[in-house]
């Protein structure tokens, strides 16, 4: 009854023609749990009442799975158009920087199998965890709920450079709260990660940024992690600034302007390779990018105290 119910949405039926596929529906069903003996024309000659009543249920049955099939074809098309109207909300909410609403909109759904709306669960679950009045308890909790949401994503598609990209963080975030030899670990599945995201969507700036993140991370570890490193693992995660460089340039070029702190990386990779010049460039980028985040303010903030260190020394 629900899928028939479901179907006259998107089928132009009269009142006798819904109750027709009712019929056809109940009775292709009893004939599935009775079973359904095909005719033989032997016994359709010594009883032609029998051969009409074979005929009959015959042709109810071809109907039946006929209408079992327009059935499931229009569940599949709601279900589908359901999924786009959710995922519509939360990149609406998202982009109105409304974090809260996003969380409760997408935990509604949080048994989804669909990894688009479950890569966005995580990453609304860790915007949580990153607001500023979050208690510490809460955050961990959060935080480890957003992995779990990434790594259901990752395995309902793993085709999914999005899914692939927040893996990748949410393994970083859990990092924090499991020591430094599980965050060496780590690294090494966050790069591989990154690189699978860049590979399936080259021209996401976000993943490539974030694959310079993680060059500019291990360039910039200090000796005594360094030495800590190569304590724990033969082959400790290595960078260098002029990789860290390649990515965040590239990143520009496939978007411009898309992230001020992208735009303070290049200037301060710059400082790294004693390039000045090019560094107080981005520099004056970073720090007349339009403030639309707290973060855009934090990046304005440092870009410009990095200038006024320029202009100390001179």
């Amino acid at each position: 009854m629900a899928l028939v119910v479901r179907l006259s949405r998107f089928l132009p039926l009269g009142r006798g023609a819904a109750a027709g596929l009712r019929l056809l529906w109940v009775t292709s069903r009893s004939l599935g749990r009775r079973g359904f003996r095909p005719f033989r024309s032997s016994e359709g000659v010594r009883n032609p009442g029998t051969f009409r009543r074979s005929l009959l249920f015959s042709a109810l049955s071809y109907l039946g799975f006929e209408t079992y099939q327009v059935i499931s074809q229009a569940s599949v098309v709601y279900a589908t158009s359901k999924v786009e109207e959710i995922l519509e909300q939360a990149d609406y909410l998202y982009e109105s920087g409304e974090t809260e609403k996003l969380y409760q909109l997408l935990t509604q759904y949080k048994e989804s199998e669909d990894a688009e709306v479950l890569w966005r669960l995580a990453r609304a679950s860790r915007d949580i965890a990153q607001l500023s009045y979050t208690s510490e308890e809460e955050k961990k909790l959060l935080v480890y709920e957003a992995l779990e949401y990434a790594k259901r994503a990752l395995e309902k598609n793993e085709s999914s450079f999005a899914a692939h990209k927040w893996y990748a963080i949410c393994i970083s975030d859990v990092g924090d709260y499991e020591g430094i030899k599980v965050k060496i670990a780590n690294a090494y599945i966050i790069k591989e990660h990154f690189e699978k995201a860049i590979e399936l969507n080259p021209k996401d700036a976000t993943s490539i940024h974030l694959m310079g993140i993680w060059c500019y991370t291990f360039a910039e570890m200090p000796w005594y992690q360094r030495r800590i490193a190569k304590l724990l693992f033969a082959t400790p995660p290595s960078s260098t600034y002029e990789e860290a460089l390649g990515y965040f340039e590239r990143a520009e070029q496939v978007d411009p302007n898309f992230y001020s702190k992208n735009l303070l990386l290049l200037g301060k990779t710059y400082l790294h390779l004693h390039n000045k010049k090019l560094a107080a460039f981005w520099l004056s980028k970073a720090k007349d990018y339009p403030a639309h985040t707290e973060e855009d303010k934090q990046v304005q903030t440092e870009a410009a105290q990095l200038l006024a260190g320029f202009s100390d020394k001179n």
